[in-house]
């Protein structure tokens, strides 16, 4: 591997469950989910130290059954869950697919299915190259995965958190609702939080913020996207300090 034209060399990406599937749609897709372990092993093989936090919208999304009566505890611990069943389909493909190694690392004890996430030995793997997939979010209902992203990538020492959506950036309004919406190609945090940007949830900007944690959000859906990401291409919006 070559680390040559890499802007970062070690990358939290976030990628919400809705990635897994084909836009609008629910469940695993097979295309989509090789989609994007084609897209991580390209970005391992440039020499990038890869760590993947993986959201469960797509299988159960814990606010809506929250909505609907479940308690809130049982309703996030039902998406934590379906966070683990798209990260071990996830490490399938870019296993037998791309021929990468990795392992997935859970914050709720599973041993059968994947190991428990101790920091220092996800920092282990990651020397050893090995792309280290985390689910479960920070093991805690009332924690968004996104909180989970910023948590890991900080504690992991990461140089940027890339954050995967299906749209090209943060914009003023929804793009999908609003076609003439403008799109911010850089922010701070306080502009984020005080604006009130659907970015990332507020505790997840704070903690970037708190420990300088660069984001990029940028739309997962487009080829090559990540790769460009990496190489300090400027795609989507850039959120940072003043």
């Amino acid at each position: 591997m070559t680390d040559a034209g890499l802007a970062w060399k070690r990358v939290l990406l976030k990628i919400s469950g809705e990635g897994m599937c084909k836009t609008g749609d629910t469940g695993i897709d097979p295309e989509e989910v090789d989609f994007i372990a084609s897209e991580t092993s390209e970005i391992h093989r440039l020499g990038a130290e890869v760590v993947l936090v993986i959201g469960g919208g797509n299988i159960v999304r814990g606010s809506v059954f929250a909505k609907r009566g479940l308690h809130k505890a049982t309703a996030d611990q039902m998406g934590m869950l379906a966070t683990v069943i798209n990260a071990l389909a996830l490490q399938d493909a870019i296993e037998r697919h791309h021929g990468v190694e990795s392992r997935v690392m859970t914050a709720i004890n599973m041993a059968d299915v994947a190991e428990p996430y101790i920091r220092r030995r996800c920092l282990r793997h990651l020397e050893k190259g090995r792309v280290a997939i985390l689910a479960a979010g920070t093991g805690n209902p009332y924690f968004t995965t996104d909180t989970a992203a910023a948590l890991r990538a900080c504690e992991l020492e990461c140089d940027v958190l890339l954050k995967a959506t299906k749209v090209d950036g943060v914009f003023d309004a929804d793009p999908e609702v609003n076609p003439g919406a403008t799109k911010y190609d850089r922010l701070t945090y306080m502009q984020v939080l005080k604006e009130r940007l659907q970015v990332m949830d507020s505790t997840a900007i704070t903690m970037c913020m708190q420990n300088n944690m660069q984001i990029v959000v940028f739309n997962l859906k487009k080829e090559g996207n990540i790769r460009r990401a990496v190489t300090g291409e400027q795609i989507g919006t850039s959120i940072h300090g003043e």
